[in-house]
């Protein structure tokens, strides 16, 4: 038996909520270059990690450069707060992205 199917597969209900769980909190790089190219922009995309050098030398291209350790509530305030604010950070085993989200108003507090 391999690492792959040593744990049974998830049932179909319970696949589907995983993975809508997941889309509601997650989006695809594919997925915001494509409504960048197509200026269908609804959302402010933030380059969440490195210094001003590193940002200029390689970010994308429509992202503004806000440090994580910047992200607060005065500087976020510019925004409405409907905004839909999409963060990425340096590469895939990068947390900036993660901790923007949770020490700012990106996260909104559910009731």
């Amino acid at each position: 038996m391999s690492f792959v199917s040593e744990i049974s597969a998830a049932a179909s209900p319970v696949a589907a909520a995983h993975f809508a769980a997941r889309l509601s909190l997650e989006t695809d790089c594919a997925d915001v270059a494509a409504a960048m190219q197509a200026n269908e922009v609804d959302f402010v995309l933030l380059h969440v990690v490195g210094s001003p050098q590193a940002y200029a030398r390689r970010h994308v291209p429509g992202a503004l450069h806000l440090r994580h350790a910047e992200i607060t509530a005065e500087r976020m305030a510019v925004w409405p707060p409907e905004t839909l604010f999409v963060v990425y950070c340096a590469g895939p085993h990068c947390n900036g992205a993660d901790r923007a989200a949770l020490g700012s108003r990106l996260i909104k507090p559910t009731r």
